[in-house]
């Protein structure tokens, strides 16, 4: 098959998972060609990335111009259909100027797409998040584009599902994918009973480099906690600092070091400082892949208190190097984590995540390698991309006219 994959943003840092999903695919013997709405930002460490940036073309780097002329074309070749996308754009857009004109640009840019996909000789289009992608897809297909599927990972569909047309984006697609099954309700709460079979279950994975990594004891001696996480407001990091202090005012003695970048940078380095932590909380920035498996080798223990999720990939690869996990019970993420290997607390407790933190700092070292173990069986089991890749395949050849 030929496909084409669509995202919003690609390659990022935190969209590790689609990449691993097109490569699947590509294992397989399939083509997969990349498109981003929106150019690649310059903070890009691994090499994979930069390699997908340079095979990655970029709808908005055509210019106005261009995107302007392949609406026109496209309107005098197939009028009825450039009325009928039109229609699709102002249906997604929803109430309010400011929407109608976003979705106008969805438009041009869905334009320029559908001659783009035809000359590759595209059979079907995938794109990755509910958003602006899935809607842009929707154009295309009305304006006589090939079918197209998407994939859902929340919380951002979840926040504003009206807004973002949800119900009208999984109408119009050939299926849905949700990354979860938490993920799946929600979609089935917000399209009727008709729609539902369209909604699949099909997790994220991981590739074989981390999953068939030799897995190693925790360290005895470790007492440092580890959270990969964009410094954002879902990820709940001035609780981890709130709870760090906590411990620290209980007499115990450990280190947080916090990587990943973001708009809270400023603010995240104020509370630190603010609470005098500046020898126990450590932001490090956005780090290589090699890099960050290191740091969670050499971790007691991965923490995430996230007040917003769909199931992060950071848990499933602390658990692929036998990591044992501290987060929140929210969302997605108690389909993977619970007391077998590691530690549940509720969102925006910071006193129980600092109970945690005293656990797993207290646990002993076979404890501790026995709870990462049992996250490792579990992601050997459920999260691997070549099956990922593979019931991606399989919902894309069911449609039948691909082929």
């Amino acid at each position: 098959m030929r496909l084409a994959y669509l995202c919003n943003l690609y390659p990022a840092v935190s969209h590790s998972f689609v990449r691993r999903e097109i490569e699947g695919i590509e294992q397989a013997g399939h083509t997969v060609h990349r498109f981003s709405l929106r150019p690649a930002r310059a903070d890009l460490k691994d090499e994979v990335d930069l390699r997908e940036a340079e095979r990655t073309e970029v709808v908005l780097r055509q210019g106005a111009l261009r995107l302007i002329l392949s609406a026109l074309l496209l309107t005098v070749s197939r009028p009825l259909r450039t009325v009928r996308a039109l229609g699709q754009a102002a249906r997604l857009s929803g109430p309010g100027l400011a929407t109608k004109v976003r979705h106008l640009a969805y438009w041009l840019e869905a334009g320029w797409l559908v001659r783009r996909f035809e000359q590759l000789g595209i059979q079907h289009v995938h794109a990755h998040f509910g958003t602006n992608p899935a809607a842009v897809a929707a154009i295309v297909r009305v304006w006589g584009g090939p079918s197209f599927s998407f994939t859902v990972h929340g919380p951002d569909e979840f926040d504003a599902p009206v807004a973002l047309s949800l119900g009208r984006k999984i109408a119009a697609a050939a299926f849905v994918v949700a990354i979860t099954s938490y993920c799946r309700s929600q979609l089935m709460r917000w399209s009727p009973p008709s729609e539902w079979d369209k909604i699949k279950v099909i997790r994220c994975g991981l590739d074989d480099e981390i999953l068939n990594a030799l897995p190693e004891p925790v360290p005895a001696a470790s007492v440092e906690f580890v959270c990969v996480a964009r410094l954002s407001a879902q990820k709940g990091l001035p609780l981890l600092i709130a709870a760090c202090e906590q411990l620290r005012a209980a007499g115990e003695q450990f280190t947080v070091t916090i990587i990943g970048g973001g708009e809270l940078r400023a603010s995240l380095e104020q509370e630190i400082e603010r609470r005098q932590l500046g020898g126990v909380v450590t932001l490090a920035g956005i780090c290589s892949t090699p890099d960050m498996h290191r740091r969670l080798r050499g971790a007691r223990t991965f923490v995430l208190p996230s007040f917003a999720e769909g199931l992060p990939m950071t848990i499933m690869e602390a658990f692929a190097l036998s990591r044992p996990v501290v987060t929140t019970m929210i969302a997605g993420i108690p389909e993977l984590v619970d007391g077998e290997c590691g530690w549940l607390v509720p969102a925006g407790a910071a006193e129980a995540l600092a109970e945690a933190m005293k656990k797993a700092l207290h646990a002993p070292a076979d404890e501790l390698s026995r709870k990462g173990a049992a996250g490792r069986e579990r992601v050997l089991r459920w999260h691997s991309v070549r099956s990922t890749a593979a019931e991606i395949v399989r919902a894309i050849e069911s449609l039948g006219a691909v082929t």
